[in-house]
């Protein structure tokens, strides 16, 4: 009888939260977390998640004999979940007051991550600011606030209602995207959590879906392996949400693409 296979080995890149209040007990220090529910929606497929540290040779701690290339070669895939806004000097313009919080260490850290796990050939998936941060590593950039910056009249990100603010999505015919979900052409719809967007578009990726006033919503490596992102929050698309697009199908491609990577490397 075959050995089972083994379990995926999932990266995900933790959130940084720092000047924290004294009541969590943690003076002057910095916590790395994962959000509840992204790490439920992955381990939902069978995988195991393992949250990544940050490994920066420019940060306050560092470990001399480690880097990002060392997880690119023990896990299966990457998945950068949301949070901060990127840094606009990332894709090489000043910030602006249009801004809410930055995080430039984390940004650094993620791109060396995002890279090195493409090199590896290993699938990647970002969601919201991960599908930002993928366009940013192809040389794209981004509107630092959508409807300040004249992309849109509409509110992407409304605070009070959260992962209760959707909007429908218009999907590419013909593309990868529109495989994934043949049945939800007409009626999709997703959360809307992000008040930045894509701007111009990375070298080498495509667009997949936008929303309904033409922001891009899902985007792809035209060249081989796994890299996709998404600007919605399909880990809270649950029971709650049952006119969302469910988030299964997503999920289980970029698992399929890690279990077929690790099978060519165990070959």
């Amino acid at each position: 009888m075959p050995a089972p296979a083994r379990k995926l080995l999932i990266g995900l890149s933790p959130r940084l939260m720092r000047n924290l209040p004294p009541s969590y007990g943690f003076r002057n220090k910095t916590l790395q977390y994962l959000e509840q529910s992204m790490a439920h929606w992955v381990m939902s497929s069978g995988a195991l998640v393992v949250m990544i540290p940050t490994v920066d040779a420019l940060g306050e701690v560092q470990a001399t004999d480690l880097s990002v290339r060392d997880y690119a070669r023990s896990l299966d895939g990457l998945i950068l979940q949301g949070g901060a806004d990127i840094d606009p000097q990332a894709y090489g313009e000043r910030p602006s007051e249009m801004l809410m919080t930055t995080d430039p260490e984390r940004d650094r850290f993620e791109l060396n991550l995002l890279r090195a796990f493409i090199e590896a050939g290993k699938p990647v998936l970002g969601i919201c600011r991960g599908m930002q941060l993928i366009n940013v590593a192809h040389g794209g950039n981004l509107y630092q606030d959508l409807v300040d910056g004249g992309a849109t009249r509409n509110q992407h990100y409304i605070p009070a209602r959260y992962d209760e603010h959707a909007h429908s999505l218009r999907i590419r015919e013909g593309g990868w995207f529109a495989d994934l979900y043949p049945q939800a052409q007409a009626q999709a719809r997703v959360n809307s959590i992000h008040h930045q967007g894509i701007k111009g578009l990375g070298e080498g990726l495509e667009v997949e879906a936008w929303s309904e006033d033409g922001i891009p919503e899902c985007i792809r490596s035209a060249g081989a392996g796994f890299v996709v992102g998404v600007q919605w929050h399909p880990e809270f698309h649950d029971q709650r949400f049952p006119d969302l697009l469910p988030g299964r199908p997503l999920l289980m491609a970029f698992m399929e693409a890690a279990r077929k990577r690790e099978q060519a490397e165990a070959a």
